[in-house]
């Protein structure tokens, strides 16, 4: 049994201006002030006696947020492109309240966020496609590394896919966790069973 510990990363200028981050690497989706410490306290809650490997998105703040909760268990740490953040093609980096206001059939009005119909739109990644990037990486490394406890860094809306996939929900019957939030996934190598323990457990929670 893989047990996997999948951490949203912390919040970012973007964040809070309400931005699509996306796949963008710059400055403000960085780590702020907060999510500095919304890390360092997750870094107190999640004991990692114990854990393996830590494998984050190559994306600069996973790589912070990783770091952070590396700081003294000091795991081997590697990045893959498949835990990237979905992209929302034309609509990384805009405002998400501006692009509701301009495409409204194509937001949910009770979230304020994209249905799956916005990818022809914007030209952006599928629901489904990073549902099967996150689906390869989640088999692959189990079956790679079958009885390990692993750390993963990642982004608000692969973090939703890893439990999509355990659930086999559809469109946004799970929405986003909240930054440096914890959930646990258990996953059979041989077969690629999947359980989904917990999700979006926050740091004042035991691990």
């Amino acid at each position: 049994m893989t047990e996997f510990y999948i951490v949203r990363h912390g919040k970012t200028d973007a964040n809070l201006a309400g931005i699509k981050q996306g796949t963008i690497n710059t400055p403000q989706t960085y780590l702020n002030a907060l999510g500095k410490q919304q890390a360092q306290n997750l870094h107190k809650a999640l004991d990692l006696t114990g854990f393996d490997q830590i494998i984050a998105s190559p994306l600069i703040r996973t790589k912070q947020t990783a770091e952070i909760l590396n700081q003294t268990a000091q795991l081997p740490l590697s990045f893959d492109p498949r835990l990237l953040e979905i992209s929302y093609g034309d609509w990384d980096g805009q405002l998400n309240a501006d692009l509701e206001q301009r495409f409204p059939d194509y937001f949910d009005a009770l979230i304020h966020d994209v249905k799956p119909s916005y990818a022809h739109v914007a030209f952006g990644e599928t629901f489904e496609q990073v549902e099967a990037r996150v689906l390869d990486f989640t088999l692959a490394t189990a079956k790679k590394y079958p009885a390990q406890k692993i750390v993963v860094v990642t982004h608000g809306f692969t973090v939703r896919s890893f439990a999509i996939n355990a659930t086999h929900s559809t469109g946004l019957t799970i929405l986003e966790p909240d930054n440096c939030s914890v959930s646990k996934l258990l996953v059979t190598p041989e077969t690629g069973a999947q359980h989904l323990v917990y999700y979006n457990r926050a740091a004042v929670n035991h691990f």
